[in-house]
């Protein structure tokens, strides 16, 4: 319960300010218009984002440290530790023009960048939406307009055809829990997880959560919900927290109450599709959820 509370502090924060494109900028009077990303030196400080910068042919000097995959261009780049806790030591060696980091993790970062006196933009990946228009800002900001342009084209198709697929469905209710070993929470359509069954089709029983990300609920207030489906992610470890949920639909009675366990539609969602973060294996994750929320 500690090691959820540590890593959920930082997220449950609301962010401070977000622009129309999706980007923050920490000092926006020094960043007026005419950057490119080969006049810039940045660094990426997740994954997510550094798949962005790689769509969008952006050069990075610094770049996160994961236990998945980056993109080739950035093998031989410095790494600047991980992307909830990045190295200020480093970056500041690094001597960039911008860091560039997720915004769900920009009340904790931001004062950091500012006592180094590096200058921050933080993207909005707590959904696809946001994602692309982050993309769009970035594409403004360093030069790749022509790149931006084609991946959000790239989306408006893809989304325009799956959403016809749901044309006239029923749209069933959905309880989406967020866990750690030990630990879970709900989580509303202001996650990444939420909003992709948001854009599924799915109603989300907590609905937005008033902005929050996630929130904390008893089982006693998730059985008035009365979901259809039950959705259950994983935030890390994902065997450990598979078997976590499996050992608490067994053993905790409340659950074989619910509709959707008596049912048996209660699934555990692919750890590598449904993160924190946006990215651009969303189609995946949308045709995940297509099988599950709208089975027969």
């Amino acid at each position: 319960m500690r090691m959820l509370k540590k890593i959920l502090s930082v997220m449950l924060t609301g962010v401070v300010l977000v622009t129309a494109t999706g980007c923050v900028d920490q000092h926006p009077e020094q960043s007026a218009g005419g950057d490119t990303s080969q006049e810039s030196r940045i660094v990426a400080t997740s994954p997510s984002v550094a798949d962005i910068c790689d769509r969008l042919g952006i050069e990075l000097v610094g770049v996160c440290q994961t236990s998945g995959t980056l993109p080739d261009r950035y093998k031989d780049v410095t790494q600047v530790g991980l992307a909830m806790s990045p190295d200020m030591e480093v970056i500041k060696s690094l001597n960039p023009d911008y860091v560039l980091s997720p915004n769900s993790l920009q009340s904790d970062l931001q004062p950091k960048y500012a006592a180094i006196g590096v200058k921050s933009l933080f993207l909005n990946l707590k959904s696809v939406e946001g994602m692309y228009a982050s993309i769009e800002g970035l594409g403004e900001k360093f030069g790749k307009q022509d790149e931006a342009e084609k991946l959000v084209a790239e989306y408006n198709t893809f989304i325009e055809d799956y959403k016809k697929k749901n044309e006239g469905k029923e749209s069933p209710r959905v309880l989406v829990l967020m866990g750690l070993p030990g630990s879970y929470i709900v989580a509303t359509e202001s996650s990444y997880v939420g909003s992709l069954v948001k854009l599924a089709g799915g109603i989300n029983v907590y609905g937005d959560g008033d902005g929050q990300e996630f929130l904390n609920a008893n089982t006693e207030d998730m059985k008035t919900k009365e979901p259809d489906i039950i959705l259950r992610a994983a935030h890390a470890l994902p065997d450990d927290v598979k078997k976590m949920f499996a050992d608490e639909f067994s053993q905790n009675d409340i659950w074989k109450h619910f509709k959707a366990v008596q049912e048996g539609r209660v699934y555990d969602l692919s750890y590598d599709k449904f993160g924190m973060s946006a990215k651009f294996n969303y189609p995946e994750a949308l045709e995940e959820l297509q099988l599950l929320l709208y089975a027969d």
